[in-house]
Formats: C-alpha cells, structure tokens, sequence
C-alpha cells in the first residue's frame, strides 16, 4: 500500500474532541483525578482552608491608594474602605504564618495542615503569602474566571492548581480540609460557607472539621443566623458549627486546640 495522505488521531490527543460537549465527563473526571495524583504523591493529607474576599488589598497597598486619591483628588471613600479592610489581609497573612509555623514544629507528622487557598488575589493571597513567608508549602486552587482571579505569586508551584469547574474546586477545598477560617468576603466566600455547613449539618462530611468566622464587625452585619433558630428552619445547637472571633491569636489557639484534640491525639 502507498503512504497515505491521512493519519488517524488518538481520541485523548484530538484537542476538538477534548474540548467538546462530548468530552464533559472527561474534563470533570481530569479534574478530580489529576489533583488527587498530585496530592498523594506530594503526602497531603490535611489542609487547612481560608476562604474570604479577592478584592481585600495589603495595608501598604491600600495606604498609597489612599494618599494617591487625597492628592489627585480620586474616590477618597472608597480608597478609606480599602484601608479599613486591609486588616484582613494582615490578619489573614499573619494567622497564616503563625499555623505553619505550628504545623511544621509537629513531631513525626509529614506535611500535615497545609494552609490552601483558592489561589487568587486578596484574602488568598494573604494566606499563601504568609505560609510562604513562614517557608511553609502551601497550595492555591485557582478557578479560571473572565474578571478578578489570577493566579497570585505565593503558591508553591507543584501544589498550584487551575480549575473549571466550580464544583470540582469546592470538592478539593473540603476533601482534604481539618480546618475553614471564614474571612470577610463576598458571594463566593458565602457560598463556600454555606455549603461547608450544610455538608456537616447534613453529615456528608463525617470527620471533625473546626470552622472559624473571622471578623464580627462584618459578619456580624452580614449574617444573622438566630432567626432561623427562632423560625425553627435549623436547630439551636447548629450555631455551635463555627467559633466567631476578630483575633489572630484566638483564632490560633482554637484551630491549634482543636487538631491537637481530633486529628493528633486521636485520629477521627
């Protein structure tokens, strides 16, 4: 036979059929498998997950916004906000390190309560900022989005992930999760928040878990949860699913206590 003009594409090489409607399941399937991989070859186990906003700047940042708009007459209210939520960042980055600090100080442990982010700017940059200013690994798993996410400077670059698929993502967060501190944020710091607590109201997720809410002065606005009680939609003891506090230090000595308790003096 002659040579032919044509040769035959593998299914898993043809880049049209992979991006097709047709190849869905295999995307979403990569997704889960190809984190997994990593993760076990890596030795994570434990992670500990900040969730909050992606708009919340460093207070270095947000102090030159500031002067900036004072002297070129720019929106000086909203550079003011930017400040006044910029202890956030700081309060995110310093928890952060403070934790690795902590965890990499542990006895016989291999990689435990890696801090995990979802990758991006703000309040996932701090905390990948301040596991990695404690020489901490720490992971991002990043969501491809048309505005705001980028990918931010501070992960450790095998343990930095790109997702599609939001329901994928939020698996990873809470597969491999021991702890969530819930920082200021916006619809999407919600929704994580939410679905973390319905998953253990609901008993999907069985192992013990601490959940901290950082941040009264804004949650406290955001969030009033006692009328459900009051209406009868959840139960009294349902509000005991998260610890509230505004400090670094409270926050600390809560998670620290709690995975000495559940995950290091006896395995849940």
């Amino acid at each position: 036979m002659g040579d032919s003009r044509f040769q035959g594409v593998k299914a898993y090489s043809n880049q049209a059929f992979l991006s097709s409607v047709e190849a869905r399941s295999l995307r979403i399937l990569a997704e889960y498998m190809e984190p997994r991989a990593r993760f076990r070859e890596l030795k994570i186990k434990d992670t500990i997950v900040i969730f909050g906003s992606s708009r919340t700047l460093p207070r270095d940042v947000a102090e030159e916004r500031l002067a900036k708009a004072m002297a070129e007459g720019g929106d000086v209210t909203r550079a003011e906000k930017d400040l006044h939520m910029s202890r956030y960042y700081e309060q995110t980055r310093e928890l952060a390190g403070k934790l690795t600090q902590w965890s990499k100080s542990l006895e016989d442990t291999e990689r435990r309560f890696v801090v995990c982010s979802g990758g991006g700017p703000g309040i996932m940059e701090a905390a990948n900022r301040g596991a990695s200013e404690a020489k901490g690994e720490n992971i991002g798993l990043n969501i491809s989005l048309p505005f705001e996410q980028g990918e931010n400077p501070y992960i450790t670059r095998r343990l930095a992930f790109e997702f599609h698929y939001f329901f994928m993502r939020k698996f990873w967060f809470s597969y491999l999760a021991k702890t969530f501190v819930i920082m200021p944020g916006g619809f999407g710091t919600l929704d994580e928040f939410m679905e973390v607590l319905t998953l253990i109201q609901t008993l999907k997720i069985k192992k013990s878990v601490a959940i901290v809410l950082f941040g009264t002065e804004y949650w406290d606005r955001i969030l009033t949860l006692e009328p459900m009680v009051e209406f009868g939609t959840i139960s009294p003891e349902d509000l005991d699913l998260f610890h509230r506090t505004d400090s670094v230090d409270d926050a600390y000595e809560y998670i620290t206590g709690f995975l000495k308790k559940h995950h290091l003096q006896g395995e849940s």
